[in-house]
């Protein structure tokens, strides 16, 4: 048997061109459902062309990551200086409005999910899932010190100490740990959750320690002698692992939020909880508190920002959003609060009317997190898209 057909530039035109059967090496049954489908491209032109055509309502935009970028932070001295950090196992020291200014901070074998400054601005740490936070100098741009947690257990989030350069840090392997940044030197561990500790921070005062972990509790720790003061957990409190909290400025409460939809006010000297702000109907992402009000603000996957009044327990205003909130950050001591959402989209909320104040475009996949910058004028969005963008909010002081 043999088979015949033209083929395209393969001797004269068209002249035919025969297959013997032992020339066929194996034959292939196509159904239908397996062929190209001409309609599936054109939808891919249609999202490209989507995508390209997105408004960008952004300053400026830094692409030296590679891939997802999770974690940023503005200097709290330095007006331009950001630090982000990403899924390219990378951090970048940046400058607003600066091609060229910028610092890799390498020495990561695995993603970057937290960054901070210290207070003064003098240091840098960027915290990654390798289980290591690295310290850099921020005026030499140098590597000042590694510092080590267990091997193969990653840090979720890290802090410093509001006045010194301490920093703490949560991890997969259910402990809190304190360093001196100065000295590259462990102090303590913080033991007791049975679970990876995803949130924490100093109190403002900085005498104490708040961690929430996936075992549904929160402890308040002493920081000297790394003892537990309290446990909050069980009836009246989170049935689920807790996913963040914020600290009142006056160091007397706490404020958390869960993967179980619920948030919970706790009082720091006592370890009892005394409120409830029931509103939301998803797990909670984010939690800020004014530092001008006495208000905070928790972004929900349920698409909701809620702005609560805190001393009445009630909701003062539900901002409605497209898809869920991931981050939010109050601008300043103003009355606006910034949301970042799935949906790539920052917006800017007054939170005395629940107004939405602005809208900002630009990114194309989901903002994972926001910081504002020392002077107020600018607020810093990171993205699953790669990019960082800068938004100039200036008009919201």
């Amino acid at each position: 048997m043999s088979i015949s057909g033209e083929v395209p530039d393969e001797g004269s035109d068209g002249e035919e061109v025969f297959i013997d059967e032992q020339d066929i090496i194996q034959e292939i049954h196509l159904d239908e459902e397996d062929l190209p489908d001409h309609d599936d491209d054109d939808e891919d032109d249609e999202e490209d062309q989507e995508m390209d055509e997105v408004e960008d309502h952004s300053a400026y935009a830094f692409h030296g990551h590679t891939d997802e970028v999770f974690a940023a932070a503005c200097s709290p001295v330095d007006a331009s200086l950001v630090v982000s950090g990403g899924k390219d196992d990378r951090g970048f020291l940046w400058r607003i409005g600066s091609e060229q200014d910028f610092q890799e901070l390498t020495g990561h074998g695995d993603t970057v999910c937290t960054v901070a400054f210290s207070s003064d601005g003098k240091l840098v740490a960027c915290g990654s899932m390798d289980g290591q936070i690295n310290v850099w100098d921020t005026a030499t741009r140098t590597l000042q010190g590694t510092l080590e947690g267990s091997s193969g257990s990653g840090f979720e989030w890290l802090r410093w100490h509001p006045r010194g350069h301490l920093i703490i840090a949560g991890s997969e392997d259910c402990n809190v740990w304190m360093w001196n940044a100065d000295h590259n030197a462990f102090l303590n561990t913080f033991a007791g959750h049975s679970s990876t500790v995803t949130c924490g921070d100093f109190t403002p005062d900085g005498k104490l320690i708040c961690s929430g972990s996936d075992d549904a509790t929160l402890r308040i720790w002493d920081p000297k002698s790394a003892q537990c003061r309290h446990v909050v957990r069980g009836h009246g409190y989170h049935t689920q692992g807790l996913t963040c909290l914020a600290i009142t400025p006056d160091s007397q409460s706490i404020v958390s939020g869960s993967e179980d939809n619920s948030v919970h006010i706790v009082s720091i000297n006592s370890g009892q909880v005394v409120g409830s702000l029931v509103g939301h109907t998803n797990s909670i992402e984010c939690i800020g508190i004014s530092s001008r009000y006495n208000w905070v603000a928790t972004g929900s996957i349920d698409r909701t920002l809620i702005i609560w009044d805190l001393a009445r327990q009630a909701i003062r205003s539900t901002c409605e959003h497209d898809e869920g909130v991931t981050c939010l950050a109050w601008l300043g001591s103003s009355r606006y609060v910034a949301s970042g959402c799935i949906d790539s989209v920052v917006r800017i909320w007054d939170s005395l009317s629940g107004d939405l104040a602005r809208t900002f475009s630009g990114h194309r996949d989901v903002v994972q997190s926001l910081a504002v910058s020392a002077d107020g004028n600018s607020i810093v969005s990171v993205s699953t898209d790669k990019s960082a963008r800068v938004f100039d909010i200036s008009m919201f002081k």
